[in-house]
Protein backbone atom coordinates (compact mmCIF):
# COMPACT_ATOMS: atom_id res chain seq x y z
CA UNK A 1 0.00 0.00 0.00
CA UNK A 2 1.41 3.45 -0.99
CA UNK A 3 2.77 6.15 1.48
CA UNK A 4 -0.25 8.59 0.41
CA UNK A 5 -2.40 6.20 0.92
CA UNK A 6 -1.79 5.84 4.77
CA UNK A 7 -1.47 9.45 4.69
CA UNK A 8 -4.92 9.48 3.70
CA UNK A 9 -6.13 7.29 5.67
CA UNK A 10 -4.80 8.59 8.91
CA UNK A 11 -6.17 12.11 7.63
CA UNK A 12 -9.73 10.87 7.42
CA UNK A 13 -9.70 8.82 10.58
CA UNK A 14 -7.96 12.13 12.65
CA UNK A 15 -11.03 13.88 13.08
CA UNK A 16 -14.21 11.65 14.86
CA UNK A 17 -16.71 11.41 12.39
CA UNK A 18 -20.38 12.43 13.04
CA UNK A 19 -23.36 9.77 13.52
CA UNK A 20 -25.09 11.89 10.24
CA UNK A 21 -21.40 11.79 8.11
CA UNK A 22 -21.24 7.81 9.06
CA UNK A 23 -25.35 6.84 8.34
CA UNK A 24 -25.19 8.89 5.30
CA UNK A 25 -22.08 6.95 4.18
CA UNK A 26 -23.34 3.76 4.89
CA UNK A 27 -26.84 4.76 3.36
CA UNK A 28 -25.18 6.55 -0.19
CA UNK A 29 -21.99 4.63 -0.26
CA UNK A 30 -22.51 1.32 0.77
CA UNK A 31 -26.37 0.96 -0.17
CA UNK A 32 -27.91 -0.28 2.85
CA UNK A 33 -31.12 1.02 3.98
CA UNK A 34 -31.46 3.46 6.68
CA UNK A 35 -32.80 1.34 9.88
CA UNK A 36 -30.35 -0.78 8.80
CA UNK A 37 -27.54 1.42 9.13
CA UNK A 38 -28.72 2.85 12.18
CA UNK A 39 -28.82 -0.33 13.72
CA UNK A 40 -25.39 -0.69 12.52
CA UNK A 41 -24.15 2.18 14.08
CA UNK A 42 -25.64 1.72 17.69
CA UNK A 43 -24.31 -1.48 17.78
CA UNK A 44 -20.55 -0.96 16.81
CA UNK A 45 -19.87 2.58 16.31
CA UNK A 46 -17.39 4.32 18.46
CA UNK A 47 -16.11 8.13 18.84
CA UNK A 48 -12.86 6.41 17.29
CA UNK A 49 -14.42 4.30 14.22
CA UNK A 50 -14.21 5.78 10.51
CA UNK A 51 -16.11 3.39 8.32
CA UNK A 52 -14.79 5.04 5.20
CA UNK A 53 -11.46 4.11 6.46
CA UNK A 54 -12.09 0.62 6.81
CA UNK A 55 -14.09 0.38 3.38
CA UNK A 56 -11.15 2.45 1.39
CA UNK A 57 -8.35 -0.26 2.93
CA UNK A 58 -10.00 -3.23 1.78
CA UNK A 59 -10.58 -1.72 -1.25
CA UNK A 60 -7.15 -1.38 -1.68
CA UNK A 61 -6.56 -4.50 -1.31
CA UNK A 62 -8.62 -5.87 -4.41
CA UNK A 63 -11.89 -6.76 -2.26
CA UNK A 64 -15.29 -5.87 -4.35
CA UNK A 65 -18.06 -3.28 -2.55
CA UNK A 66 -20.65 -6.31 -3.48
CA UNK A 67 -18.23 -8.33 -1.16
CA UNK A 68 -17.95 -5.93 1.39
CA UNK A 69 -21.82 -5.16 1.48
CA UNK A 70 -22.19 -8.69 2.38
CA UNK A 71 -19.19 -9.15 4.82
CA UNK A 72 -20.69 -6.32 6.81
CA UNK A 73 -24.31 -7.35 6.29
CA UNK A 74 -22.80 -10.88 8.19
CA UNK A 75 -20.32 -9.35 10.32
CA UNK A 76 -21.21 -5.66 10.83
CA UNK A 77 -18.30 -4.86 13.48
CA UNK A 78 -15.99 -4.99 10.56
CA UNK A 79 -17.04 -1.64 9.45
CA UNK A 80 -15.83 -0.66 12.78
CA UNK A 81 -12.55 -2.15 12.94
CA UNK A 82 -9.07 -0.17 13.77
CA UNK A 83 -7.42 -0.44 10.45
CA UNK A 84 -3.56 -1.14 11.86
CA UNK A 85 -4.30 -2.84 14.67
CA UNK A 86 -6.78 -5.31 13.63
CA UNK A 87 -7.55 -5.62 10.28
CA UNK A 88 -4.17 -5.08 8.92
CA UNK A 89 -2.89 -8.48 10.83
CA UNK A 90 -5.76 -10.46 10.01
CA UNK A 91 -5.80 -9.48 6.35
CA UNK A 92 -1.61 -10.25 6.12
CA UNK A 93 -2.60 -13.47 8.12
CA UNK A 94 -4.71 -14.89 5.10
CA UNK A 95 -1.66 -13.49 2.48
CA UNK A 96 0.91 -14.99 4.60
CA UNK A 97 -1.18 -18.56 4.06
CA UNK A 98 -1.27 -18.37 0.59
CA UNK A 99 -4.72 -16.12 -0.39
CA UNK A 100 -5.44 -12.96 -1.97
CA UNK A 101 -7.47 -10.74 -3.89
CA UNK A 102 -10.15 -12.51 -5.43
CA UNK A 103 -9.73 -15.43 -4.06
CA UNK A 104 -9.26 -13.90 -0.31
CA UNK A 105 -12.42 -12.00 -0.99
CA UNK A 106 -14.47 -15.11 -1.82
CA UNK A 107 -12.94 -17.03 1.37
CA UNK A 108 -13.55 -14.13 3.38
CA UNK A 109 -17.16 -13.52 1.11
CA UNK A 110 -18.09 -17.08 2.57
CA UNK A 111 -17.06 -16.78 6.63
CA UNK A 112 -16.86 -12.72 7.57
CA UNK A 113 -16.74 -13.16 11.00
CA UNK A 114 -13.01 -14.29 10.14
CA UNK A 115 -12.39 -10.65 10.38
CA UNK A 116 -14.36 -10.13 13.52
CA UNK A 117 -13.23 -10.94 16.97
CA UNK A 118 -13.65 -14.53 16.41
CA UNK A 119 -10.61 -14.42 14.17
CA UNK A 120 -8.14 -14.25 17.53
CA UNK A 121 -10.51 -16.52 19.16
CA UNK A 122 -11.27 -19.09 16.65
CA UNK A 123 -9.67 -19.45 13.56
CA UNK A 124 -5.82 -18.55 13.92
CA UNK A 125 -5.79 -21.09 16.42
CA UNK A 126 -7.59 -24.25 14.82
CA UNK A 127 -5.18 -23.01 11.74
CA UNK A 128 -2.33 -23.74 13.90
CA UNK A 129 -3.48 -26.68 14.30
CA UNK A 130 -4.31 -28.17 11.42
CA UNK A 131 -1.33 -26.94 9.53
CA UNK A 132 0.93 -28.98 11.00
CA UNK A 133 -0.92 -32.01 10.19
CA UNK A 134 -0.75 -31.09 6.31
CA UNK A 135 2.06 -33.34 5.08
CA UNK A 136 4.00 -32.14 1.79
CA UNK A 137 1.58 -29.50 1.45
CA UNK A 138 3.02 -27.01 -1.43
CA UNK A 139 1.59 -23.19 -0.89
CA UNK A 140 -0.72 -24.47 1.97
CA UNK A 141 -3.21 -25.98 -0.93
CA UNK A 142 -4.36 -28.58 0.61
CA UNK A 143 -4.57 -26.22 4.24
CA UNK A 144 -6.38 -23.84 2.65
CA UNK A 145 -9.18 -26.19 0.74
CA UNK A 146 -9.93 -27.40 4.33
CA UNK A 147 -10.15 -23.62 5.56
CA UNK A 148 -12.59 -22.99 2.90
CA UNK A 149 -15.23 -25.68 3.83
CA UNK A 150 -15.11 -25.52 7.40
CA UNK A 151 -16.49 -23.28 9.41
CA UNK A 152 -14.89 -22.78 12.59
CA UNK A 153 -16.29 -19.72 13.55
CA UNK A 154 -19.95 -21.20 14.80
CA UNK A 155 -18.29 -23.76 16.65
CA UNK A 156 -17.75 -23.03 20.77
CA UNK A 157 -13.98 -23.69 21.37
CA UNK A 158 -13.19 -25.21 18.36
CA UNK A 159 -9.69 -25.48 18.79
CA UNK A 160 -10.11 -27.86 21.76
CA UNK A 161 -13.30 -29.91 19.59
CA UNK A 162 -10.32 -29.96 16.94
CA UNK A 163 -7.89 -31.04 19.15
CA UNK A 164 -9.78 -33.70 20.55
CA UNK A 165 -11.19 -35.24 17.05
CA UNK A 166 -7.77 -35.15 15.76
CA UNK A 167 -6.28 -37.43 18.53
CA UNK A 168 -9.69 -39.58 18.49
CA UNK A 169 -8.80 -40.57 14.70
CA UNK A 170 -4.95 -40.80 15.29
CA UNK A 171 -6.41 -43.59 18.01
CA UNK A 172 -7.98 -45.43 15.53
CA UNK A 173 -5.09 -45.81 13.03
CA UNK A 174 -5.91 -42.73 10.84
CA UNK A 175 -2.62 -40.98 11.08
CA UNK A 176 0.16 -39.04 8.56
CA UNK A 177 -1.00 -38.93 5.27
CA UNK A 178 -4.26 -40.47 5.91
CA UNK A 179 -5.47 -38.45 8.18
CA UNK A 180 -4.18 -35.20 5.97
CA UNK A 181 -6.41 -37.05 3.53
CA UNK A 182 -9.27 -37.45 5.26
CA UNK A 183 -9.41 -34.08 6.96
CA UNK A 184 -9.07 -32.12 3.28
CA UNK A 185 -11.49 -34.29 1.73
CA UNK A 186 -13.79 -34.11 5.12
CA UNK A 187 -13.24 -31.39 7.12
CA UNK A 188 -16.42 -31.89 8.66
CA UNK A 189 -14.75 -34.39 11.05
CA UNK A 190 -12.86 -32.10 12.84
CA UNK A 191 -15.48 -29.97 14.38
CA UNK A 192 -18.03 -32.86 14.99
CA UNK A 193 -18.95 -33.26 18.44
CA UNK A 194 -17.12 -36.16 20.06
CA UNK A 195 -20.52 -38.52 20.44
CA UNK A 196 -20.97 -37.72 16.84
CA UNK A 197 -17.95 -38.72 15.31
CA UNK A 198 -17.45 -42.24 17.77
CA UNK A 199 -20.61 -43.06 16.37
CA UNK A 200 -19.46 -42.64 12.84
CA UNK A 201 -16.13 -44.81 12.98
CA UNK A 202 -18.23 -46.97 15.04
CA UNK A 203 -21.06 -47.53 12.42
CA UNK A 204 -18.40 -48.31 10.00
CA UNK A 205 -16.30 -50.46 11.99
CA UNK A 206 -20.05 -52.51 12.46
CA UNK A 207 -19.81 -52.57 8.14
CA UNK A 208 -16.78 -54.92 8.46
CA UNK A 209 -13.94 -52.09 8.19
CA UNK A 210 -11.23 -52.71 11.26
CA UNK A 211 -9.07 -50.13 13.28
CA UNK A 212 -5.83 -51.61 11.17
CA UNK A 213 -7.10 -51.60 7.98
CA UNK A 214 -6.25 -49.51 5.60
CA UNK A 215 -9.48 -48.74 3.93
CA UNK A 216 -10.64 -47.47 7.29
CA UNK A 217 -10.05 -43.99 6.76
CA UNK A 218 -11.80 -44.13 2.35
CA UNK A 219 -14.98 -45.91 3.99
CA UNK A 220 -15.11 -43.27 7.26
CA UNK A 221 -15.30 -40.51 4.14
CA UNK A 222 -17.98 -42.25 2.25
CA UNK A 223 -20.06 -42.90 5.20
CA UNK A 224 -19.98 -39.35 6.23
CA UNK A 225 -21.14 -37.85 3.17
CA UNK A 226 -24.09 -40.20 3.48
CA UNK A 227 -27.26 -40.14 5.08
CA UNK A 228 -28.77 -43.56 6.27
CA UNK A 229 -31.15 -43.07 4.10
CA UNK A 230 -28.76 -42.41 1.16
CA UNK A 231 -27.06 -45.81 2.09
CA UNK A 232 -29.92 -47.65 2.46
CA UNK A 233 -31.26 -46.67 -1.11
CA UNK A 234 -27.73 -47.69 -2.64
CA UNK A 235 -28.51 -51.11 -1.11
CA UNK A 236 -31.59 -51.45 -2.00
CA UNK A 237 -30.19 -50.62 -5.60
CA UNK A 238 -27.74 -53.58 -5.37
CA UNK A 239 -30.03 -56.02 -4.16
CA UNK A 240 -32.75 -55.24 -6.90
CA UNK A 241 -30.05 -56.77 -9.62
CA UNK A 242 -29.69 -59.54 -7.43
CA UNK A 243 -26.58 -58.75 -5.20
CA UNK A 244 -27.09 -60.15 -1.37
CA UNK A 245 -26.92 -57.85 1.49
CA UNK A 246 -23.25 -59.62 2.64
CA UNK A 247 -22.01 -59.52 -1.05
CA UNK A 248 -23.58 -54.87 -1.01
CA UNK A 249 -21.40 -54.97 1.60
CA UNK A 250 -17.96 -56.72 0.54
CA UNK A 251 -17.96 -54.64 -2.19
CA UNK A 252 -18.35 -51.47 -0.34
CA UNK A 253 -15.25 -53.34 2.14
CA UNK A 254 -12.96 -53.05 -1.16
CA UNK A 255 -14.25 -50.25 -2.96
CA UNK A 256 -15.62 -47.61 -0.48
CA UNK A 257 -15.50 -45.16 -3.00
CA UNK A 258 -18.24 -46.93 -4.51
CA UNK A 259 -21.28 -45.86 -2.61
CA UNK A 260 -19.95 -41.94 -3.68
CA UNK A 261 -21.02 -42.88 -7.33
CA UNK A 262 -24.48 -41.58 -7.87
CA UNK A 263 -27.54 -44.07 -7.85
CA UNK A 264 -28.12 -43.22 -11.73
CA UNK A 265 -24.74 -44.12 -12.78
CA UNK A 266 -24.47 -47.22 -10.86
CA UNK A 267 -28.10 -48.44 -12.35
CA UNK A 268 -26.48 -47.43 -15.44
CA UNK A 269 -22.83 -49.52 -15.01
CA UNK A 270 -24.67 -52.87 -13.23
CA UNK A 271 -26.88 -52.69 -15.76
CA UNK A 272 -24.54 -52.27 -18.82
CA UNK A 273 -22.00 -54.67 -17.37
CA UNK A 274 -24.54 -57.71 -16.54
CA UNK A 275 -26.92 -57.53 -19.46
CA UNK A 276 -24.66 -55.88 -22.10
CA UNK A 277 -21.36 -57.03 -21.13
CA UNK A 278 -22.70 -60.44 -20.22
CA UNK A 279 -20.79 -60.54 -16.71
CA UNK A 280 -21.44 -62.99 -14.12
CA UNK A 281 -22.55 -60.98 -11.08
CA UNK A 282 -19.66 -62.24 -9.45
CA UNK A 283 -17.07 -60.40 -11.29
CA UNK A 284 -18.69 -57.03 -9.78
CA UNK A 285 -18.59 -58.99 -6.68
CA UNK A 286 -14.45 -59.59 -6.58
CA UNK A 287 -13.78 -55.97 -8.62
CA UNK A 288 -16.29 -53.75 -7.97
CA UNK A 289 -14.18 -50.80 -9.24
CA UNK A 290 -15.60 -51.86 -12.38
CA UNK A 291 -18.66 -49.43 -11.21
CA UNK A 292 -16.27 -46.56 -10.40
CA UNK A 293 -15.25 -46.47 -14.38
CA UNK A 294 -16.37 -43.65 -16.69
CA UNK A 295 -18.84 -45.68 -18.93
CA UNK A 296 -19.16 -42.77 -21.45
CA UNK A 297 -15.17 -42.05 -21.79
CA UNK A 298 -13.78 -45.68 -21.20
CA UNK A 299 -16.08 -48.61 -20.86
CA UNK A 300 -18.47 -48.38 -22.99
CA UNK A 301 -16.13 -47.02 -26.12
CA UNK A 302 -13.50 -49.65 -25.08
CA UNK A 303 -16.42 -52.32 -25.77
CA UNK A 304 -17.63 -50.87 -28.87
CA UNK A 305 -13.83 -51.10 -30.32
CA UNK A 306 -13.92 -54.60 -29.67
CA UNK A 307 -17.15 -55.60 -31.15
CA UNK A 308 -16.31 -53.52 -34.40
CA UNK A 309 -12.87 -55.72 -34.46
CA UNK A 310 -14.58 -58.91 -34.07
CA UNK A 311 -17.29 -58.39 -36.76
CA UNK A 312 -14.69 -57.34 -39.48
CA UNK A 313 -12.53 -60.69 -37.95
CA UNK A 314 -9.55 -58.39 -37.07
CA UNK A 315 -10.16 -60.20 -33.74
CA UNK A 316 -10.17 -64.06 -33.69
CA UNK A 317 -11.67 -64.28 -29.91
CA UNK A 318 -13.09 -61.57 -27.69
CA UNK A 319 -10.03 -60.61 -25.42
CA UNK A 320 -11.06 -61.28 -21.71
CA UNK A 321 -12.62 -57.42 -20.93
CA UNK A 322 -12.26 -57.01 -17.72
CA UNK A 323 -8.54 -56.62 -18.18
CA UNK A 324 -8.79 -54.62 -21.39
CA UNK A 325 -10.78 -52.17 -19.36
CA UNK A 326 -7.60 -51.13 -16.83
CA UNK A 327 -5.20 -50.95 -19.57
CA UNK A 328 -3.95 -47.49 -19.67
CA UNK A 329 -5.32 -45.40 -22.28
CA UNK A 330 -1.87 -45.66 -24.28
CA UNK A 331 -1.40 -49.00 -24.07
CA UNK A 332 -5.25 -49.45 -25.40
CA UNK A 333 -4.74 -47.26 -28.35
CA UNK A 334 -1.53 -48.92 -29.42
CA UNK A 335 -2.95 -52.23 -28.63
CA UNK A 336 -6.51 -52.29 -30.45
CA UNK A 337 -5.92 -49.00 -32.93
CA UNK A 338 -3.35 -48.25 -34.17
CA UNK A 339 -1.38 -51.27 -35.04
CA UNK A 340 -4.54 -52.33 -36.44
CA UNK A 341 -4.02 -49.81 -40.03
CA UNK A 342 -6.68 -50.76 -42.24
CA UNK A 343 -9.29 -49.50 -39.76
CA UNK A 344 -7.53 -47.11 -37.63
CA UNK A 345 -9.82 -44.50 -38.51
CA UNK A 346 -12.89 -45.75 -38.05
CA UNK A 347 -11.98 -47.47 -34.34
CA UNK A 348 -10.53 -44.07 -33.46
CA UNK A 349 -14.22 -42.95 -34.94
CA UNK A 350 -15.63 -45.59 -32.90
CA UNK A 351 -13.57 -45.12 -29.20
CA UNK A 352 -14.23 -41.27 -29.59
CA UNK A 353 -18.25 -41.25 -29.66
CA UNK A 354 -18.92 -44.85 -28.57
CA UNK A 355 -21.14 -43.97 -25.68
CA UNK A 356 -23.21 -42.05 -28.49
CA UNK A 357 -23.59 -45.24 -30.69
CA UNK A 358 -24.86 -47.29 -27.45
CA UNK A 359 -27.23 -44.27 -27.11
CA UNK A 360 -28.46 -44.73 -30.30
CA UNK A 361 -28.65 -48.18 -30.64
Amino acid sequence: MTTLFYRYLHTISSSPPSKSSILTYLTDSLGFPKPRALLFFNRFSSTETNPQSVILYLKSHGFRITDIQAWVTESPQILFSDVEKTLKPRIQFFQDLGLAGSDLGKFISKNPAYLSNRFEERLKPCVDVVKRLMINDHNNENLIRTLRRCNWADVRQPVTRVSANIKYLEECGIVGAQLATVITRQPRLLIMGESELKDLVSKVLDMGFSIDSRMLVHALYTVSCLSDETFERKSELFQSYGFTKVEFLGMFKKAPGLLRVSESKLKCGIDFFLNTVKFDKQVLVRRPMCLMLSLEERVIPRFKVLNIMMSKRVLKKMPKFLNVMWLPEDEFLEKFISKNRDYAEELLVAYKSGGLFLQNE
